[in-house]
């Protein structure tokens, strides 16, 4: 994916230049001074998950130096959401932070963001140009093509910044418009070199912003547009950095750690698929291994229908039955079946 675009270094992070795709997600609450220890441990979590980079909301200066605090307890790249106020921006680059993200719509004059990039080339930061259709410049706000316009503001901000010879820059444009988004990020791609972190803004609750970001992230990376990326949902991070994921594996035909087959669960279920994949989600998902794991409801579509896993488990009547590869391997209680099944999770 955007083989062609030149590469920025976002913390320890490559984007660009034909480098893998980094997930992103953004924090979804204020940033505490006093929670910074279960942040950490909650940032563990999610990359372990498949997070490779971390935003979070700058509002105020105080904000700011928290964030600040936070960078030097995590090695995840951490950027800093700036909205309206430039000085924010300035009080963030004091740290180690990965990288600025602004947004032309609302930053103010010009003259702001020369100050940041000045600042930010001084410390080797990147800047994202991050353009919302909702959000966008004074004078672009009534065009009646949104996808234009966004290109539009994002070329803008970019010709300033090179005019002076900032060009560790990289752009988004995002629209809760599955189409506008598309046509937008295609539109740019294909008249610069600039590395893009794409996605649907606004993209809705899981299954409507799964859908909506579906659509629109496997038709870019497809296309080949796309450096970075992120499923901005109203859900929690852990789902945003999962849908990511699994968006990436299919456009690319790429998978790294594991993957989870499970059935949606009928009248012939012996077993909880629901609740079991809830609770094992996360630690499956956090495997490195290239390996399936099935959960499934009944004897026909386990071992069945997922003999290819790696390893499975599923309702047998009043047992359940953990398998490998099509052969049953343990038979237990329900009420044994978190235990037999960790400790053949971690034979794998």
């Amino acid at each position: 994916m955007g083989k062609n675009t030149r590469t920025v270094k976002v913390g320890s992070v490559i984007v660009g230049g034909g480098h893998p795709l980094a997930v992103q997600t953004m924090w979804k609450e204020p940033l505490r001074a006093d929670g910074l220890d279960a942040a950490v441990s909650r940032i563990d979590t999610l990359a372990a998950l498949g997070c490779g980079i971390l935003r979070f909301a700058v509002p105020d200066l105080d904000a700011a130096d928290v964030l600040g605090r936070l960078t030097g307890m995590t090695a995840m790249p951490l950027v800093a959401d700036i909205h309206f106020d430039w000085r924010i921006a300035l009080r963030c680059l004091d740290y180690p932070i990965a990288k600025i993200r602004v947004n032309p719509g609302n930053l103010g004059a010009a003259w702001k963001l020369e100050e940041v990039a000045a600042k930010a080339a001084g410390k080797g930061i990147p800047i994202r140009i991050g353009v919302n259709a909702g959000s966008l410049p004074p004078d672009l706000k009534d065009r009646s093509d949104r996808a234009e316009a966004l290109v539009s503001a994002a070329e803008r901000e970019v010709e300033a910044l090179e005019a002076r010879g900032f060009r560790d820059v990289i752009v988004s444009m995002k629209a809760s418009s599955v189409i506008e988004t598309i046509s937008a990020n295609e539109q740019f791609a294909s008249r610069h070199d600039i590395p893009l972190h794409i996605g649907v803004t606004e993209a809705g609750p899981l299954v409507q912003g799964c859908v909506r970001s579906a659509i629109a992230l496997y038709a870019l990376l497809s296309g080949g547009v796309g450096d970075t990326l992120r499923v901005s949902l109203s859900d929690d991070m852990e789902s945003e950095i999962l849908a990511a994921r699994e968006i990436l594996a299919q456009a690319t035909g790429t998978r790294t750690g594991a993957d989870i087959v499970s059935c949606p669960r009928c009248g012939r279920a012996g077993f909880d698929t629901h609740s079991f994949t809830a609770r094992w989600r996360d630690r499956i998902y956090g495997l490195k291994k290239p390996v399936t794991i099935a959960i499934m409801g009944c004897v026909v579509n386990g071992p069945g229908e997922a003999k290819h896993a790696d390893l499975g488990i599923t309702g047998a009547g009043d047992k359940v039955i953990v398998f490998s590869k099509g052969k049953i391997v343990r038979t237990c209680d329900a009420s044994s079946a978190d235990i037999v099944f960790g400790e053949e999770l971690s034979r794998l």
